[in-house]
Parts: structure tokens; C-alpha cells; sequence
């Protein structure tokens, strides 16, 4: 090779050497001197973890300090994601240990957008022979953390579990709603019932641990600790014992239910204080334990729970009231001056309007009835008489909402609808929904399948043709439609359904207790409420809840004692007589039974006591259970017994079919 092509190609090569140092040097002088202070944070980041301590939840008391919900130590899992090439390996290994899917692993670390040493929570309470086999291979699972943090615990398991709610995972949605509160991914979260309602009381500040670690993230040393302060504490207005007696109580009755034939698929109850609106006992079968959320359900456990009918809170789900409204238009009647308590009627056992005769549930009638005979016998053609001729659709809604119907109570807890207290544009509108759901697709479809065919005619007699074919075809939908449109108008029968609690009235059983608590403490309608106060963990009260009044029942008052007078009447020698036989303690009821197309009835009861003088009511729904009565008195009886310290009951006559 020429030497001086030798002497060139050396000179480029010492050039290129000479500029690749100088890059070197200068991006070396750079980082050493410009950017000094940032490695060495990395440095420290990378041999230091500021591991948070999780702060324990506040407990949840009764109103007598027995503890309801606490806190457990239990083993947790994480994984800190070091950027590491074999990431893939550890979360395969971490996975069989654990019995998880490894894809679900790595999901939650995309969630946490795998940001270098952020812990990953992976399990929760997990078993102490897991933590063993973990700690034995810690050397070949790099990033792998295991701590101790508190949980929720429920020393009774199932009860009041639809009051208190659960606690899982903070979920993405509540993250971004939260984040300017410090929440993180993968702390705990209160979901439901009491638990997301006093979410910022119960809530703890976590405190921090910061610990020097190794290159596989274990840790060598601590370096300081910030303690955790725990959450503040709730003391409910609920009472245990009545509470056990509730869930028991509504639990024999629905399997009783079931045995007897009838669906039975499960019930609710509840007891306020009638002079204040505190919930003594609130509960919803079936039920679930808490706790299966520690450690986070899978799809199929989820599936299973919805299937269960476990999940909702029929305490705050919708019902026809059926009889037990009947005493809303005795209050309406009498405070109108339509009627008064003397004036009676001749029951045939029907009440006949144009052509058609509507059957009262007794066959042959309850003979002559007065005002307080038709609350105590239920005459459905004594209502019927009073809300179609005398009363009248505005006459009764009005007298509803004066009790609270068709209002949310405002009770603490979330998930508590309207109800429906009906009127005759809240009839159009519904139907029209209905009907515009079912049909306005077939119009749709009419009009589709013209659309392309009238397109592509050319011919004007073609589309002549075509054009009338549509029409015929609407018309035919549109006469399908118009067999039912005459149901879009209030219509005679609407007011008799409602006068007797049937129809399009639907209620929550907390509406109608406030309701029944509203007719025995001479009209005062009190907010309901679950939460007495909130003390902080050293046993200060942070804040205390006092009875809320939120209406007062504008009536005559004697209009609401012969309702009372009735209602006394139902369990002596009314429709609940059987059940109340013997009873120490003066009860006044109402039974009810819902009809339901295509299914068996609903079994309603409504109470209060003392008589002379209320201090609770009660309000129980057998989902399905047959007659208010015999299916859901019982549930009152129970827990008026409790309630008054009654021991020895005696035996229970059912003999009402209402």
C-alpha cells in the first residue's frame, strides 16, 4: 500500500480517537461537575427506599363501645421494579409462590408505569408458610419486599356488613379524583357503606420508614423512622345485640319462607328510634363477611358474590308498600274532612267500577267497616272507596310526601334512591320510555330498509311503489304502538293500585320506618342516622352527630291517633293479632303483601312501640316471602323483644293470609 495512503489514514484515525476522547472528557467534566448533584440523589435513591408504614384504619364501634370493626397485623407482598433484564423471571417465580397469574403482576406494574423503585403491592395476608418459601429464595428474587401492615378485622364476621361497606385497593378512577390528598396506587380505600362515607375520618396518615438497601432491594439498615398516626375512630348509633337479633331473625324467616314454598330470595329490617332518628339495628340478607376483600376477589369469586344476592343493601332497595300505606290515606281522609273516623262502608268483598270488579284479598268481604276496622282488617274496598271517590291521585301523593315519600331520607350511607311516589306525568313518561324502547327500533328498521331501495330506483314508479310499501309498513308498527298508547294517560285503576299501596309506589323500608316513626311521635320527621360521634385515637371527640329534624307532618292530630288506634288494633285484633298474642308490650302494626307479576308476593310489616308511648319502629320486607304476617311480623316481633328485654315468648298464632 502507498505510504502516503498509510500516513493519511493514520492521521484520520488519530483525528477520530482525538474527538472521540474529547466527547468523553467533556461529557465526563459535565456530569462530574454540572451534574453532580443530581447522580449523587440517584446514587442515594438507588441505595435508599423510603418505605411508607401504612397508618391503621379507624375502629367502628356500637353505641355501647363493643368493637365491630378493628385492625390485624398481617404479612403483605410487593415487588419493586429495578429495571433489572430479568424483571420477566423474578415475576414468574414470585407468581407460582404466590398462586397468581403472572400477567395480573405485571399489569399492576404498567399500572404503576414502572417507575424504578415504587413498590408494587402483590398480595395481601399472606400465609406465613408462603413468607417462609419467599425469604428462603430472597437471593434469587431481587425487588421482592415483604412487610407487615395492618388490615381490616371483623370479630363478627357478616354482621352489619352492608352498613360498614368493605375496604380495597384505591381504584384509578378514585386515584386521580384524590391524588391532591396523598393518596398512592395500592392503598387501601373505603368502597361502600360507612367505610367510603367516613373515608377522610377513618383514614390514617401513614408514617415512613427510610432504609438503606442492597443491589437486590433488601434491606441492611434503618436509617430513621416517621411513625404512623391511625385514623379516627366511629362510634355508631347501632346496638349490637339487636343487630345479631335483626340478622338472625330476617335469616329464619327467609329460609322458613323457603321451606314453605314460597322464592323467599332474601329480606331486609330495620329499627330507628322514633324520637330521635337514630338506626338501632340495620340489616340485609344475605349477607357476605368483609373480609373476603382483604386479600382482593378474582373474577369467579366476583361472579359468584353478584350471583349470591348478597351485594345489595335491601334496606335502601325499592318496594311496593302495599298496605302498609294504607294508613297515608286515613291521614288524607281525615285531615281533608272527606271523612271522619265513623264513617264506614259495607264491604261485599269487592269494589265494582264500569264493568269490572276488583276482588278485596278476603272473600266475602270484612262486612261494615269503619276507619279504624279497615286499618285493622286491611280492607283493600275501603280504600279503594276512599281513594277513588274522595280522594283522588293528587290528594294521595300529596299526603305521601308530607311523610317523607319518595324522598331520600339523607341517611349517611351511599346508594339510597327516591323512591316513587306516583303522579300521572310520572306514568306518561315512564311508559313512553318503555314503549318508545320496544318500537322506535322497529321504525328504524322501516326506514333503513327503504332508505337503500328508494336509493337505488331509478324508475319513478318503482319508487312510487316502494315509497307507499313503507308506509303501509309504518302504519302496521304504528298501530302495534297505538294499541298501547292509551296506557300512557292516568287511568282509573292506576288510583286504585295506589290506594292500597300497589301500582307504581315504591319505597324504600327506611322511607316507610321514618314514615311509621313520623305517624307515632305525632308527625316529627327525624334525618335517620348511623354515626353517634368521631373521636381521634388519643379519645377526643372530633365531631358528634345530634338528631336532625327534617320535617314535621302538617295534619291534625287527631287525624294521626285514629291511624295509631288502627294500627294498635292490627296486633290485637287485626291481621297481626296472631303473631302479638301474649306479647308483655303494647305493639301497633300494619301487615302488607306486595304483588309482584310473575312472582310471589312480597311480605311487608310495619310497627312501633311502646303504644302509649313509641320509643322505636320497625320496618321488615320478605323479598318474595308470601304474607306480611305470617313472613315478615315475626322479623318485629323478634326485635321488639330484644329491644324491651321480653324473655319466654309465647307461642306465635299465624293465622292472616294478609
Amino acid at each position: 500500500m502507498d505510504r502516503k495512503v498509510i500516513e493519511k489514514k493514520t492521521r484520520v484515525l488519530l483525528c477520530l480517537i482525538v474527538v472521540i476522547f474529547t466527547v468523553l472528557i467533556g461529557r465526563l467534566a459535565y456530569m462530574q461537575l454540572l451534574e453532580t448533584q443530581r447522580f449523587e440523589t440517584l446514587a442515594k435513591q438507588n441505595h435508599m427506599r423510603l418505605n411508607p408504614i401504612i397508618a391503621p384504619r379507624g375502629e367502628i364501634y356500637d353505641r355501647k363501645g363493643v368493637k365491630i370493626v378493628g385492625n390485624k397485623p398481617v404479612y403483605t407482598v410487593s415487588l419493586v421494579y429495578l429495571g433489572l433484564k430479568d424483571t420477566d423471571r423474578v415475576v414468574n417465580r414470585v407468581a407460582g409462590i404466590l398462586g397468581m397469574d403472572p400477567r395480573e403482576i405485571m399489569k399492576k406494574l404498567e399500572e404503576q408505569q414502572l417507575r424504578l423503585y415504587q413498590p408494587v403491592r402483590l398480595a395481601t395476608d399472606v400465609p406465613l408458610e408462603t413468607i417462609t418459601v419467599l425469604e428462603e429464595q430472597r437471593l434469587d428474587l431481587p425487588g421482592v419486599v415483604i412487610d407487615v401492615e395492618p388490615v381490616r378485622s371483623y370479630p363478627f364476621k357478616s354482621m352489619l356488613a352492608h352498613v360498614l361497606g368493605y375496604v380495597q385497593e384505591i381504584k384509578q378512577e378514585q386515584l386521580k379524583k384524590n391524588q391532591d390528598k396523598g393518596y398512592r396506587l395500592g392503598d387501601m380505600y373505603g368502597q361502600d357503606g360507612l367505610e367510603n362515607a367516613f373515608e377522610p375520618y377513618l383514614r390514617g396518615q401513614d408514617g415512613a420508614r427510610q432504609v438503606e438497601v442492597d443491589a437486590q432491594a433488601r434491606p441492611v439498615r434503618d436509617l430513621g423512622i416517621k411513625e404512623p398516626v391511625p385514623g379516627n375512630n366511629l362510634v355508631l348509633t347501632i346496638d349490637a345485640e339487636l343487630q345479631k337479633t335483626a340478622e338472625a331473625s330476617l335469616e329464619k324467616q327467609v329460609l322458613l319462607m323457603r321451606k314453605q314454598g314460597y322464592e323467599s330470595k332474601g329480606g331486609a329490617t330495620v329499627m330507628i328510634d322514633v324520637r330521635t332518628g337514630a338506626i338501632r339495628a340495620m340489616a340485609s340478607y344475605p349477607t357476605y363477611d368483609p373480609a373476603i376483600w382483604i386479600k382482593g376477589l378474582s373474577q369467579k369469586q366476583w361472579e359468584d358474590l353478584q350471583k349470591s344476592g348478597a351485594l345489595p343493601n335491601r334496606v335502601l332497595q325499592l318496594y311496593p308498600p302495599a298496605s302498609t300505606f294504607k294508613m297515608i290515606l286515613a291521614v288524607a281522609g281525615m285531615d281533608t274532612g272527606k271523612v271522619d273516623p265513623a264513617w264506614a262502608i259495607a264491604d261485599p268483598g269487592y269494589y265494582h267500577f264500569g264493568d269490572r270488579a276488583f276482588n278485596d284479598w278476603k272473600p266475602g268481604g270484612h262486612g261494615r267497616v269503619d276507619m279504624r276496622k279497615a286499618i285493622s282488617e286491611s280492607c283493600d274496598t275501603y280504600f279503594w272507596y276512599l281513594g277513588h271517590r274522595l280522594l283522588g291521585v293528587d290528594l294521595i301523593g300529596k299526603y305521601a310526601r308530607k311523610f317523607g315519600l319518595g324522598e331520600r331520607t339523607g341517611i349517611e350511607i351511599p346508594g339510597e334512591p327516591a323512591g316513587v311516589v306516583p303522579t300521572p306525568d310520572y306514568k306518561y313518561k315512564r311508559n313512553k320510555a318503555y314503549l318508545d324502547a320496544i318500537y322506535g327500533p322497529k321504525f328504524k328498521a322501516v326506514e333503513e330498509k327503504y332508505k337503500s331501495l328508494l336509493a337505488s330506483a331509478v324508475d319513478p314508479a318503482e319508487r312510487e311503489k316502494l315509497e307507499k310499501a313503507k308506509q303501509r309498513e309504518l302504519r302496521a308498527v304504528q298501530n302495534q304502538y297505538d294499541q298501547y298508547k292509551w296506557d300512557l294517560d292516568w287511568q282509573v285503576y292506576d288510583t286504585l293500585n295506589m290506594s292500597i299501596g300497589q301500582g307504581y309506589n315504591l319505597y324504600t323500608p327506611l322511607q316507610l320506618v321514618n314514615y311509621i316513626a313520623a305517624l307515632a311521635n305525632n308527625g316529627t320527621l327525624w334525618k335517620p342516622y348511623l354515626v353517634e360521634k368521631v373521636i381521634s385515637p388519643d379519645g377526643k371527640v372530633i365531631k358528634e352527630y345530634q338528631p336532625q329534624k327534617i320535617g314535621q307532618v302538617d295534619v291534625k292530630p287527631e287525624a294521626l291517633q285514629v291511624a295509631r288506634e288502627g294500627m294498635r288494633m292490627v296486633t290485637t285484633v287485626g291481621t297481626a293479632a296472631g303473631i302479638f298474642s301474649g306479647f308483655p308490650v303494647e305493639v301497633a302494626g300494619k301487615t302488607g303483601t306486595g304483588e309482584v307479576f310473575g312472582h310471589d308476593n312480597h311480605a311487608l310489616f310495619v310497627a312501633f312501640a311502646p303504644y302509649d308511648k313509641p320509643e322505636v319502629a320497625v320496618a321488615t320486607v320478605i323479598d318474595y316471602g308470601g304474607h306480611g304476617g305470617s313472613a315478615a311480623g315475626p322479623v318485629a316481633r323478634d326485635l321488639f323483644a330484644a329491644y324491651f328485654g321480653v324473655a319466654n315468648l309465647p307461642q306465635r298464632v299465624v293465622y292472616s293470609p294478609e
